[in-house]
Formats: structure tokens, C-alpha cells, sequence
């Protein structure tokens, strides 16, 4: 756990990436540079459709609700509705820029709703910023445990952590390490404890096991889902997600939001929405990433790492040779000239693995086979075309 100590002045820490900046200077000194796979950011083509209602929206002049346009959130129930089986309220839909903004901002405003309490949970291999975002707000961080599988285990947190317990966070399929928690029992877990459960599922439209499930499945009743169009829709420029469930918790965090200014510009929304109305781009991109996460798993194979297939996600969460997850990334790229991250980044029971995201296009993956002399045949490529044009 941890938290600011009273009256000591906040440091903040080194940014987790600025950890890789001499790894990823060997990387860079290969012919034809390195291959980023420690960061997840997108690296293929949005909808050309998406572009072309940016530039055409005509939303530049006024300012947008903070809450989102009615286009906006229609097109966000619709998606839910289309592709998680969920019925929710547009009125109940609430646009956020980006999520990583609501993660790390979520525990002041629901502090000021319950100054009583001071704690957020996460899971113990996680998304920096849940342990972040508590850090910012004077809170205390407090990591779940979680199983062989990379699950949580709710029975584990302590009951005092329990009673000061401001939220929840989970995060399915989960990142780092591509586990499927099972959100109902996290959602009865919370309405059993009083604690409101927010649930990460910017990677939901890549769930690999099984279809995509949202927290929302089971009820509203003390929950939150987050959604961005990121990692769906190949768009982390834009800024654009939003988050609904409980309707008391989202319309509280919308009006505090609303004060503070916090608004997806005008145009941002009207690409989202054209995004979000569009299933094709995601099912050819699933693709490409299903290709890849094979392709390299056979390429870690040879060098001796045996990686499971995740059970959603883009990344690869393997166990480093030996254990030694820096020594493995700093041999990836000194030879392969490949940059990946190391699991501590994400708590300190990653330790022992390493990251890879899988952003990068096939031929680019063969380069780091070919530099580390791995023969290993790869599939042919999706077609780099995303989307209606």
C-alpha cells in the first residue's frame, strides 16, 4: 500500500516507461531502430470514416457538454447494446477524456462524497494508474491479492482495508496480464461490502476466451463500467471514452466533472460516435492482433519462453528466463532490438515477467525473430485497411 505521509511534500515518482530509457537505447541503435512493444498504444488506422467527421463536424465554435452529446451517448448505448448484450440508458452515459484522466482523478471526487473513507482497492498486478490516482488524492493505495491465474482474490483483503474502502478497481480482461476475472463475483462482492466497484474494460472487444462481458451484466447497482476507443478502435489521439452504471455514482461524478471542466472537445465526439456506430474496423483489427499474439508466442517458444495465449488483451505476460524480467529486457533489446516492460512496473508481484504488446505489425515482429535468429514463419498479414472509408 502506499499514500503520502501527513505533512511530508509530494515527490513524484519516475513515469513507470522512463524506467526503459537505457534499454531502449540499445534497441534504437539497430539497423531499422526498435521495436516498441512496451508501450500499449496503437500503431494501426483508425476508420478513415473517423478522419473524415472530425474534419467535418462543424462543433469547433461552441462549447461541448461535459457530459457528452446525445449522439455521442446513443452511440455509446448502441455499441453496448450491439456487442456486450447490455441494455443502458443514454441518459446514464457520461463522456470522460479518455479514461486514464477518470482513473487517476476517480478518488478525490468520491472522497469528497465520503470524506469517512481513504482507500482504493486494485488488483496487485495492475494499471499503474489505479495506485496512482489514490497516491493524488491523498488516499491509500491497497492491492488485492491475486491467484495463480492473475485473478483477484477478493476473500484476501483485509476487512479494515474493507471499511475504508472508497472503490473498487478491476480490470477484465486485465492488463498486464490478459486474466478474465469474474465480474459477478466481483460486483456481489462490493454490494455485499458497500463498496462501489469500478470495472476497466477498454479491452473487452478483445476478449479471446469466451465473449465480451461487462460488469453491467449482472445489474447497475453499485457498479461502474469504464470504456475508451483507445484500444478498440485504434484511436488513443483522440481522448475519448466514457463511463455508466449506478445512476446516482455516474450522474454525482458527472456534475463534480462539469465544474472542474473536464470536456471531450466537439469534434472528438462526433468521430467517436462514427467510431462507435462501426463494428468492421474492430473484427479486422482483432484479427491482426490474434495473428500476432500467435506469431510471437511461437517466436518466445524458441527462445526458451513458454507464454500462454492471454485470455483477452494484446499483450503477451511471459515469464522471464530465470526470472530475471530486467535481465530479459535488457537481452531483447541489446539482441533483438526489441523494447518491452518488465513486470514490476505493474506491482511488485509482476516481478519475474515481462510485457509485450503486441502493436506492432507482423513484418516488424519477423525483424526482432530475424535479429535474435528465430525461424519462425509468420501468417499472412490482416489487410492494413480499417473500416468503412
Amino acid at each position: 500500500m502506499s499514500g503520502p505521509a501527513g505533512g511530508t511534500p509530494f515527490e513524484p515518482p519516475v513515469y513507470p516507461y522512463e524506467r526503459l530509457i537505457g534499454a531502449k537505447e540499445k534497441a534504437e541503435a539497430h539497423p531499422g531502430g526498435a521495436v516498441d512493444l512496451s508501450i500499449g498504444t496503437p500503431t494501426d488506422p483508425a476508420p478513415v470514416a473517423v478522419a473524415a467527421a472530425l474534419a467535418t463536424s462543424g462543433a469547433e465554435a461552441g462549447y461541448p457538454f461535459s457530459v457528452g452529446s446525445a449522439r455521442y451517448r446513443e452511440a455509446a448505448a448502441g455499441w453496448m447494446a450491439r456487442r456486450l448484450g447490455v441494455t443502458v440508458d443514454p441518459s446514464t452515459v457520461y463522456a470522460c477524456v479518455g479514461t486514464k484522466e477518470f482513473v487517476s482523478t476517480l478518488p478525490q471526487w468520491l472522497r469528497l462524497r465520503r470524506p469517512d473513507l481513504d482507500t482504493v482497492l486494485h488488483p496487485a498486478v495492475s494499471y499503474p494508474s489505479y495506485a496512482m490516482g489514490a497516491t493524488l488524492a491523498g488516499c491509500r493505495s491497497v492491492e488485492v491479492p491475486v491467484d495463480d491465474g492473475w485473478r483477484l482474490d477478493l476473500s484476501a483483503v483485509a476487512p479494515a482495508d474493507v471499511s475504508r474502502a472508497l472503490c473498487l478497481w478491476v480490470n477484465s480482461p486485465g492488463n498486464p496480464a490478459g486474466q478474465l476475472d469474474d465480474l459477478d463475483a466481483a460486483a456481489a462482492w462490493g454490494r455485499a461490502h458497500g463498496v462501489p466497484v469500478f470495472s476497466d474494460e477498454c479491452y473487452v472487444e478483445y476478449t479471446w476466451e469466451g465473449p465480451p462481458r461487462t460488469i453491467l451484466a449482472g445489474g447497475v447497482d453499485g457498479v461502474v463500467a469504464v470504456h475508451s476507443l483507445s484500444k478498440r478502435s485504434n484511436a488513443a489521439g483522440l481522448r475519448a471514452g466514457f463511463y455508466t452504471g449506478d445512476a446516482a455514482l455516474v450522474r454525482y461524478l458527472s456534475e463534480v466533472r462539469k465544474h472542474v471542466g473536464m470536456l471531450v472537445p466537439g469534434p472528438i465526439q462526433a468521430a467517436a460516435a462514427v467510431a462507435l456506430d462501426d463494428d468492421v474496423h474492430v473484427d479486422l483489427q482483432r484479427e491482426r492482433y490474434r495473428q500476432r499474439l500467435g506469431y510471437f508466442r511461437s517466436v518466445l517458444a524458441v527462445l526458451g519462453v513458454d507464454v500462454a495465449m492471454p485470455g483477452g488483451g494484446f499483450y503477451l505476460w511471459a515469464p522471464a528466463p530465470d526470472g530475471d524480467a530486467w535481465g530479459f529486457t535488457e537481452r531483447l533489446a541489446a539482441e533483438g532490438g526489441c523494447l518491452v516492460s518488465p513486470g514490476d512496473l505493474y506491482g511488485e508481484a509482476g516481478a519475474g515477467h515481462v510485457r509485450v504488446a503486441l502493436v506492432r505489425d507482423l513484418d516488424r515482429l519477423a525483424l526482432v525473430a530475424e535479429r535474435m535468429g528465430v525461424d519462425v514463419p509468420g501468417p499472412r498479414p490482416t489487410p492494413r485497411t480499417s473500416g468503412p472509408a
